[in-house]
């Protein structure tokens, strides 16, 4: 092809492109203004949970009683004294009778609030009825299902310590939360108002090697709150998935809180301000930091594997202190003989 035959080509390509510029020009002006917008707008959303929040939600105006299960540590604690501040009667349900009646007679002192306890073990599935019996009557308006059931390390699912035992009372735990949220939902309904707080975990939000029994009794507690928050929240029902990461709880074994790890009190003084402003929340947040980055920056295939290596070594550390315990035990006992 000749120069002179290239000549005509050049120029059109050029006069096209003059043609588009203007096009082009507003294409690429409203593309930036709308991600603009998009990040405007995440950033009031982000002002309007995390500075202001919506801490006045909770008062007794719902109902005069909230229940807490799993009251006696951890989280479950920390919500039973948030609510009794805010003053509220509390309902505790847990196993051990002697540490429901500490936490009552310290939110009584302390809050000058009424109490009732339950005492069940909830990896029995006898249990509704006592539940329910003692529940009636009473005008409830928060609800905050804490139970939570694990095993003692990351394990592989065949190898789980009482493999039978620990699922039999995940099973038992998903079922309490469907019967308990269900039973009270028909007041709530009837009354056209009430919190339900299902307290599930950031190891819902993807699945987590070692802990998959767990992880994945988690994520059905995400999906059965959000659900049930979709269809009743016009009812001026509220229902929220919890998903907290790692908190300084007896269960987790941390120890020392530090900014991403929070004490159980520091973590339900967040939460409760984002009621009614997340149908789905990580109630802290540096927490939520970490949730968006985890789900919306890090491929999920990373997040499994990496979630795995390190459950792995949490695995190899505790297998590897027992074996020492166990040796130290067994050389105490041999002297002694």
């Amino acid at each position: 092809m000749s120069v002179f035959n290239i000549v005509p080509w050049t120029h059109a390509f050029r006069d096209a492109m003059q043609e588009a510029h203007e096009p082009l020009f507003w294409v690429g002006a409203c593309t930036v203004a709308c991600v603009l917008l998009w990040l405007l707008y995440r950033l009031l959303s982000g002002f309007r949970i995390w500075v202001l929040g919506n801490g006045s939600l909770l008062t007794p105006r719902l109902g005069k009683w909230a229940v807490v299960t799993g009251a006696t540590d951890g989280i479950g604690k920390s919500y039973a004294e948030e609510l009794a501040r805010r003053g509220f009667a509390l309902m505790l349900i847990s196993r051990s009778q002697d540490k429901l009646d500490d936490v009552a007679k310290l939110l009584e002192e302390q809050y000058k609030v009424e109490t009732k306890t339950i005492a069940v073990d909830f990896g029995k599935a006898d249990i509704y009825g006592t539940i329910e019996e003692g529940l009636s009557g009473l005008e409830i308006g928060v609800l905050v299902n804490n139970v939570g059931v694990s095993y003692p390390y990351p394990e592989y699912y065949l190898h789980i310590p009482n493999l039978d035992n620990v699922s039999g009372r995940l099973s038992v735990f998903l079922t309490l939360c469907f019967v308990f949220t269900s039973f009270k939902l028909i007041s709530f309904v009837f009354r056209s108002k009430g919190v339900i707080l299902n307290i599930s975990s950031a190891s819902g939000m993807y699945p987590v090697p070692l802990l998959t029994v767990y992880s994945a009794t988690k994520a059905f507690v995400d999906f059965f709150s959000r659900g049930l928050q979709e269809e009743y929240r016009r009812q001026g029902i509220i229902v929220q998935s919890v998903l907290p990461f790692f908190v300084a709880t007896k269960m987790t074994r941390i120890r020392k809180p530090t900014l991403d790890k929070p004490t159980p009190d520091r973590y339900v003084q967040a939460e409760v301000t984002t009621v009614g402003l997340q149908s789905q929340t990580n109630g802290y947040f540096p927490h939520a930091v970490m949730g968006w980055v985890t789900t919306k920056l890090v491929p999920t295939s990373i997040v499994i594997f990496l979630g795995a290596r390190m459950n792995r070594l949490q695995r190899t550390g505790y297998l590897q202190r027992r074996k020492q315990r166990e040796q130290k035990q067994n050389g105490a006992s041999f002297k002694t003989d």
